[in-house]
């Protein structure tokens, strides 16, 4: 049975923050690659037999990828061999989107400054018509602060999610320049200042306001709005039924963001219930071993990128657990990007994820042959079968 489609409530504390993981035996760093020349084009590396019949076992509606893709240490992984970072971010991600496990990817960078819709229009010709993008809006309309260049927070921001402006400078030049590419366009609310932590019920239905302001996605099929968040106190009992009321009344929905500013993924998962049916976007952001702060941390202790170094199996299992639920008719959308924060390698984490999916997907199989044989009807909720939308919706 699915009852616990979106897995269990609590999962078993994480050991990794109190004490360290000796990471599976991974690839040695790759040496000796052909030394790409400056503005050369970028060739993918050569994917054998068994990571595309991996791809092949995966739902069709499930897209894995990165944060990014300018990453030269990926070599022999996503690139044929070593190129600048400056070439990647120009012109590797056409090599990307031939690697069979990622078929999507975030783009961040408009969080500091807007993109055009010819930015946009520029990535999608180079990906093909299957590829999806994750969007992450401007700072302009999710920070409530402004921040001087070392991140501490001046003053009140006087856009913070204004809808006119998120409009103007994000999901019309997204869906414009991407089309149909367009998959998940994510307004990443950044920590809220005390006082409107205190406000926020004022804050959620100024959240309403803003997604009920922004355009029909009908151009864009795929395309959904969600919202991500960095307090756990939006999660909290006494507002995660307004939050839930918020994005379902805006036919938005609530981005995982694995993260260490916010709760297990366990904790997040209520609110995803609440919000069945429906497409699934998740954001694996940091590894919560470095703190709320750890990015730099991160960045020192992981880069090149070519192995792992922290992994977070317990996180793998549930969210593989909860795609393979949500993918597993073939009817709702899933976007997950993944940073080299999380883990130590996007890339691998992302094979990591698909090997957990495709598990789960031949246990479900295995599990409806055995309680229905062929040619028997398969109750509602039961592996395989469509799950009652009632008991998903019902708080847990």
């Amino acid at each position: 049975m699915q009852d616990d489609l979106f897995g269990p409530l609590q999962s078993p504390q994480s050991p990794q923050a109190s004490q360290p993981h000796e990471p599976p035996a991974a690839p040695p760093p790759a040496t000796g690659h052909r030394a790409a020349r400056a503005g050369s084009a970028v060739q993918p590396a050569h994917f054998d037999d068994t990571l595309r019949a991996l791809a092949a076992q995966l739902p069709a509606t499930l897209r894995l990828g990165t944060s990014s893709w300018s990453y030269p240490g990926w070599a022999d992984l996503v690139w044929d061999g070593v190129y600048s970072a400056q070439v990647l971010a120009r012109n590797g991600l056409g090599a990307y989107a031939q690697h069979p496990l990622l078929r999507t990817v975030g783009i961040d960078r408009g969080f500091y400054r807007p993109l055009s819709a010819s930015h946009f229009a520029r990535y999608a010709g180079q990906v093909p018509p299957d590829f999806r993008f994750v969007v992450k809006a401007p700072s302009m309309v999710t920070d409530a602060l402004v921040r001087s260049q070392d991140g501490r927070g001046r003053e009140a921001n006087p856009t913070f999610l204004n809808g006119e402006l998120a409009a103007r400078h994000f999901t019309l030049p997204a869906l414009e320049g991407l089309g149909a590419r367009t998959g998940a366009l994510v307004f990443q609310l950044s920590p809220l200042p005390w006082q409107q932590i205190e406000r926020l019920p004022d804050v959620l239905e100024r959240l309403r306001a803003m997604l009920a302001a922004q355009p029909a996605l009908g151009a864009a099929p795929d395309a959904v709005l969600a919202v991500e968040v960095r307090d756990g106190a939006w999660l909290a009992p006494e507002h995660l039924e307004h939050f839930a009321d918020v994005l379902a009344s805006t036919r938005a929905t609530y981005c995982l963001g694995l993260h260490a500013r916010m709760p297990p993924l366990s904790e997040q998962l209520p609110l995803l219930r609440r919000l069945w049916p429906g497409p699934l976007v998740a954001r694996w952001n940091l590894n919560p071993v470095h703190g709320p702060h750890g990015y730099e941390q991160a960045e020192r202790l992981y880069a090149p990128y070519d192995r792992l170094h922290d992994p977070a199996p317990e996180d793998i299992a549930l969210l593989a657990r909860t795609l393979a639920g949500v993918c597993g008719r073939g009817v709702h959308n899933a976007f997950v990007t993944i940073s080299n924060h999380a883990e130590g390698s996007a890339p691998l984490t992302a094979r990591r994820l698909a090997e957990a999916v495709a598990a789960q997907a031949t246990a479900q199989v295995a599990a409806q042959s055995a309680q229905h044989p062929p040619g028997a009807t398969v109750p509602p909720g039961c592996a395989g079968a469509p799950h009652p939308h009632s008991s998903l919706q019902a708080p847990p």
